[in-house]
């Protein structure tokens, strides 16, 4: 049985979930704004809960319904595309569809966080 909120696998990444708003919802900038408070609070937040904060946020937008317009609006940036395999294809059989991979940094220095290793 999988924990209520399982960490993610890196321990300072944390995978964005779904941004679904609806089509009869019409405020301008609605999705960036959105994404931008969100990114705002998360570290603060996961930092209560978890007792660390994520330092890059990342999530993955299906290119074939979807143009990561909002994404992009709101500075994350597109680093890639997926093989459409997914984490669970051990027999490379690429069933999944091609998603472009989109990361947003928490923390000016993520790189460097990221890269270092952690102390013993």
């Amino acid at each position: 049985m999988e924990p209520a909120h399982p960490r993610p696998p890196l321990p300072r990444l944390h995978p964005a979930g779904r941004l679904l708003i609806r089509p009869d919802i019409t405020v301008p900038n609605l999705a960036s704004w959105l994404l931008a408070a969100i990114t705002r609070r998360l570290p603060a937040d996961w930092l209560t809960r978890y007792g660390y904060a994520p330092v890059l946020a990342e999530t993955f937008v299906e290119t074939g319904r979807f143009t990561g317009a909002s994404y992009r609006a709101a500075n994350w940036t597109r680093v890639g595309q997926t093989q459409g395999r997914g984490k669970l294809d051990r027999r490379h059989q690429h069933a999944l569809p091609v998603k472009d991979i989109y990361l947003y940094p928490l923390h000016r220095h993520w790189r460097q966080i990221l890269t270092t290793p952690p102390a013993q």
